[in-house]
């Protein structure tokens, strides 16, 4: 997929530890009961799906990268590469919990159709993901040093960032009653702009010349400075965040 990530361990566990931190509110949506299963669809290291073990829910885990799947099965889990739009389970969910994941995947309307498939009649879908406005000046800032710049191509957008009227309308098309949804901002704040770049923007990067990726990163820092960035609060990135919870209609089979 055209501007997709790549994601290492390592660096996501040192710079971006705050995403798990963040999701656990989300967790408690999820309500997991004892001896629930329950698929952690993006699990990144794992961190969340530990948190949900431990109310004695049986917990299966699947990301995208194999570092990650790596990691998750160093904490013990049961965790296997596998992707949101392809997931090789039938009818066998509780719930399915999902968080700072799914607007990484245009075709929403297909992780939808996977995920109906995987869950019990009744099953529920819990998760958090960014909304529409989502790093917005980021986005901005990263559109304005490709166009100064048309050796590095076009702008490779490929976040999904829906209004929670968009993301009602493709869940409720596909089989789902929706309990709940609502659209928040969540200032976050980062230790480095730079770094941030490294690993959430890399995909957006891949085409940009290495010789050349330093003065991209520059180039977005300086933009983004007096919109992101105080002598007291350091860098806080402006996050929009999608949290909703959602049930598989009682007639699907």
């Amino acid at each position: 997929m055209k501007g997709s990530n790549q994601w290492n361990a390592n660096e996501y566990n040192k710079n971006a530890g705050f995403v798990s931190k963040l999701g656990l509110p989300v967790i408690n949506l999820l309500a997991p009961k004892k001896d629930e299963k329950i698929l952690d669809l993006g699990c990144g290291d794992g961190t969340l799906s530990v948190e949900i073990q431990k109310y004695g829910s049986q917990v299966i885990a699947v990301d995208l990268s194999p570092d990650m799947v790596a990691k998750s099965k160093k904490k013990g889990l049961k965790a296997s590469v596998m992707s949101a739009t392809q997931l090789e389970f039938y009818n066998e969910f509780d719930a399915v919990f999902s968080n700072a994941v799914l607007h990484w995947i245009q075709d929403a309307s297909l992780v939808i159709k996977n995920i109906k498939q995987v869950l019990k009649p009744n099953g529920r879908f819990i998760g958090e993901f960014g909304g529409y406005g989502n790093i917005k000046s980021l986005q901005e800032a990263m559109q304005i040093v490709f166009e100064k710049h048309p050796e590095y191509g076009e702008f490779p957008n490929s976040w999904f960032f829906p209004k929670k009227e968009e993301y009602t309308e493709l869940l409720e098309q596909d089989g789902f009653s929706v309990h709940y949804m609502k659209t928040f901002k969540r200032p976050t704040p980062i230790g480095d702009i730079k770094e941030w770049l490294d690993i959430f923007a890399n995909g957006i990067m891949k085409d940009v010349p290495t010789s050349k990726k330093e003065s991209f990163k520059k180039e977005v820092e300086t933009i983004l400075k007096p919109k992101l960035f105080t002598p007291q609060d350091g860098w806080v990135v402006d996050y929009v965040r999608l949290r909703f919870v959602a049930q598989k209609e009682n007639n699907e089979k």
